[in-house]
């Protein structure tokens, strides 16, 4: 993995949140990660349909989970501001109705972040516990190059030259044409309105949707969606200081443990011996070496970051098979940050074991892996070489981790190293108005405090119609998870206040139109 990797996966689970730039080998660390294989999850009690459309040919089959509807439509352009081509691709897009009403209905519709569809729509509890209660039609839209949505299928990351169309403008506008179309196609769809709603990167584009096509959906709901995590409209360390203060808040002398132990394995590495008994205490599955020791110090950070943004009330596999606030059983082996190095390494082995091997079916740990294979790791690279890219930096003093700075240049020449593509840090805020976006409106921000994305989130009221709404037990979009009786009341409220907003939105789009009428 390496530093760039650490840093990719921090960025990626925007999303799932989800890449970040400590370091270059950073850029992956924080995407929503996936799982493995997105239709292998648990059942649910409910029968359901999954079609494919693509123009006049359907096929149906029967699988298990939610009652969706997968269509695929031919329409949307490669590029969508470019007229010297008419390129199209196939994107993918899930469709349930069971609670929809044509009368009086609304459609809510999920702006697909970076991964497969059929996760989203899965890991999306709340569109389907609000649906009856809205009379909503939900719609799971795909994000170009993720998934099934690959606009030059198998060549699609061949090069920058086909990643160029990755861009999330380019997104925005397939979500256009898509709603355009199930407007045009479904009857009783013409006249009824929508809301985008998103979680981490998809709660970003969620807003910025509703920001660049007002016209089109009457309304926003952005989960956990790091919208100022950009250039210097937050500090760069603001993250890392939250997930050092979940851990700091979960146990006693938790956090110290932690930053005493990047000192340890570094003495422990500096010899042959000090390797072979790391590669022991560590249960890893390879022998480590001189050179994997940044790589390894990576892999604990990004298990540090990933326990903070799944840190949920209730037992979760969301990125590995986890217990009720994973953190503080987690920091149950890390109460003594006094003892000597070998003794801290061992517990800091106990540690990584509750999120890697909660189950007790994994024999060895294997420093390459986090979380999930399904998330589209190549494709958020990319982007986070591009336009989604975001100042992360630890001293560690204020955090956990090794000090490291923000370094645009070195995540520049590996940008362009990989991709033949440089950065283009002020593009974001140029593109989307950064904290200038007062003039827009009915957008609702959610952030939950444990979450460490909060900290590029909007936590405050910007108008009465760019609503904070501020979970206080609450780590990564934990709204947008399916309601649980072990939900704290700071997730109920939000939930609450969530629907109301939604409520008023079609409320006023059918005054609105009855008016015109």
């Amino acid at each position: 993995m390496g530093r760039r990797a650490l840093l990719l996966l921090l960025l990626s689970f925007l999303a799932p949140w989800t890449t970040i730039a400590l370091r270059p080998a950073l850029r992956a660390l924080g995407s929503l990660h996936l799982p493995t294989n997105p239709t292998s999850l648990p059942a649910v009690a409910k029968n359901y349909s999954v079609l494919y459309f693509q123009q006049k040919a359907f096929a149906a089959r029967h699988l298990h989970i939610c009652v969706i509807q997968l269509n695929h439509y031919k329409t949307p352009l490669v590029d969508h501001f470019g007229f010297n081509t008419v390129k199209t691709f196939n994107q993918r897009y899930l469709v349930a109705d069971k609670y929809w009403k044509k009368n009086g209905g609304s459609i809510l519709f999920y702006t697909g972040n970076e991964g497969d569809i059929i996760w989203f729509c899965n890991n999306t509890g709340f569109m389907w516990d609000v649906a009856e209660e809205l009379k909503a039609m939900l719609v799971f839209a795909e994000h170009r190059y993720y998934g099934e949505s690959l606009p030059f299928g198998d060549n699609s990351f061949k090069d920058s030259r086909h990643l160029n169309f990755l861009t999330s403008e380019q997104a925005l506008a397939d979500f256009a044409e898509l709603i355009k179309h199930l407007k045009r196609t479904i009857p009783g769809a013409e006249n009824q309105p929508v809301i985008a709603i998103g979680g981490s990167y998809g709660g970003m584009l969620a807003a910025w949707f509703r920001m660049k096509y007002p016209h089109m959906v009457v309304g926003a709901l952005a989960a956990s969606a790091p919208i100022w995590q950009f250039e210097d409209l937050v500090p760069c360390g603001v993250f890392m200081k939250i997930v050092t203060t979940d851990f700091r808040k979960s146990g006693p002398h938790c956090s110290e443990s932690i930053r005493r132990s990047w000192d340890a394995i570094n003495r422990l590495s500096n010899t042959g011996s000090g390797l072979q008994w790391l590669t022991g205490a560590l249960h890893l599955c390879s022998p480590l070496t001189s050179q994997d020791i940044q790589h390894l110090k990576d892999w604990i950070s990004e298990t540090w970051v990933n326990l903070a943004m799944v840190d949920y009330p209730y037992a979760s596999n969301f990125l590995q098979p986890l217990p009720a606030w994973p953190i503080k059983v987690v920091c149950q082996y890390l109460k003594n940050p006094n003892v000597s190095d070998s003794l801290l390494l061992q517990n800091i082995f106990q540690a990584l074991n509750v999120y890697y091997n909660y189950s007790g079916q994994v024999k060895c740990l294997n420093i390459s892996e986090t979380a999930t294979s399904s998330l589209g790791t190549l494709g958020w690279s990319y982007q986070a070489c591009t336009e989604v890219v975001m100042p992360f930096c630890t001293n560690g003093v204020d955090d956990m981790f090794e000090p490291h700075s923000w370094n645009l240049k070195e995540l520049s020449d590996d940008c362009f190293q990989q991709w033949g593509v440089r950065p283009r840090p002020s593009w974001i805020t140029t593109m989307y108005g950064g904290k200038n976006i007062s003039s827009h409106a009915n957008i609702v921000f959610s952030n939950g405090e444990l979450d460490p994305w909060s900290g590029g989130g909007v936590t405050k009221d910007i108008t009465d119609t760019l609503v904070a709404v501020t979970i206080s037990e609450g780590a990564h979009h934990l709204d947008l998870r399916t309601k649980n009786a072990l939900d704290p009341m700071s997730v109920l409220l939000a939930r609450s206040l969530e629907v109301r907003h939604m409520k008023n939105w079609i409320r006023d789009f059918y005054d609105s139109a009855g008016k015109q009428h």
